[in-house]
């Protein structure tokens, strides 16, 4: 079943899911947890970089890399769908081989399931 990725919309999803769960690892915060309304038939996946990382030419590349990762994710491993995902990035992300950024997340969404 292909689905799609859909990033958070309102302010009060974000913060349910800040008191939710987390998985922390060197490059990235991942945190998970039911969110009441959701639709099921589709994935809930929110990338955020904070403004210390560097400027939005950085912040827009470390995006594109969660995006491509998570895309493969979906792929690869059974994410729960009922569940939505916030993804925090660190700043070791612009300084690591995507391969080993790739392979960390996989073994912490893993974990998650």
């Amino acid at each position: 079943m292909k689905s799609k990725i859909v990033a958070l919309s309102k302010n009060e999803d974000f913060k349910t899911l800040l008191k939710k769960k987390k998985v922390s690892n060197r490059y990235v915060t991942i945190f998970f947890g039911n969110i009441n309304k959701k639709n099921n038939q589709k994935l809930n996946i929110s990338f955020v970089t904070k403004k210390k990382i560097g400027n939005a030419v950085k912040r827009n590349k470390i995006k594109r890399r969660l995006r491509n990762i998570m895309n493969e994710a979906v792929k690869e491993i059974s994410l729960k769908y009922h569940y939505s995902y916030l993804v925090i990035a660190k700043s070791t992300m612009l300084k690591n081989d995507f391969k080993n950024i790739k392979e960390t997340i996989f073994q912490d969404l893993n974990k998650i399931i």
